[in-house]
């Protein structure tokens, strides 16, 4: 079977994380697409949502998308979340099974220097699709350094909106329309526990 793994802060998860699950599902032709929340990405701060509130966020925002599954892997290990760490564990529950990767374009360009790169590079297809900024064509060659290095790659094309979660819950603390930028469910759980509120930080 072929999986893939599409992880983030998730902080909130908004219509452009939607948009490019069904790209990815479609363009790799999967048969599973786990979506894994961080607990404490290596790179940044998790902003103000507590690491439950953004795992009941993705469960809302992907439950009716076909094999598609929210999965806390990340969140039970706790402590920072190291890819690597993560596709161990993958490759232990669903063994024998293709494991495709998706990172964003900036990540894509400096995967070689995340923490034992090798490991990932010999249990799972690193993939990605180009933004603004990092077109395919400068993706397409650092995928040629990739592929030196031992790392099989997929460069995507897949349109999607381009909205930040930093924005929304600029918006959000702003008191600023976000609405549209949300499914709807999302945008209901938000309000409902008064998230990103500058009073409240997401913590109750």
């Amino acid at each position: 079977m072929k999986t893939g793994v599409f992880g983030g802060s998730f902080d909130p998860v908004h219509i452009g994380h939607c948009q490019l699950a069904r790209g990815i599902y479609e363009s790799l032709s999967l048969d599973r697409l786990l979506i894994i929340p961080a607990f404490v990405s290596p790179f940044k701060s998790i902003g103000a949502a507590t690491a439950q509130h953004r795992l009941n966020m993705c469960r809302l925002a992907f439950c009716d998308m076909e094999n598609t599954v929210v999965s806390d892997i990340e969140i039970k290990n706790k402590g920072k979340s190291y890819t690597f760490r993560t596709l161990q564990e993958l490759h232990t529950l669903y063994p024998g099974d293709e494991i495709y990767l998706f990172t964003g374009a900036d990540s894509f360009m400096t995967i070689e220097n995340w923490k034992n790169p090798e490991i990932i590079f010999s249990l799972a297809t690193v993939c990605t699709v180009p933004r603004e900024g990092i077109d395919a064509a400068a993706l397409r060659e650092h995928a040629r350094l990739l592929m030196k290095l031992g790392c099989k790659t997929e460069v995507l094309d897949i349109q999607v909106s381009t909205v930040s979660s930093s924005d929304i819950r600029r918006r959000i603390s702003d008191t600023k329309e976000y609405r549209h930028l949300l499914v709807p469910s999302v945008y209901e759980y938000i309000e409902k526990n008064k998230l990103y509120r500058e009073d409240t930080h997401g913590k109750h």
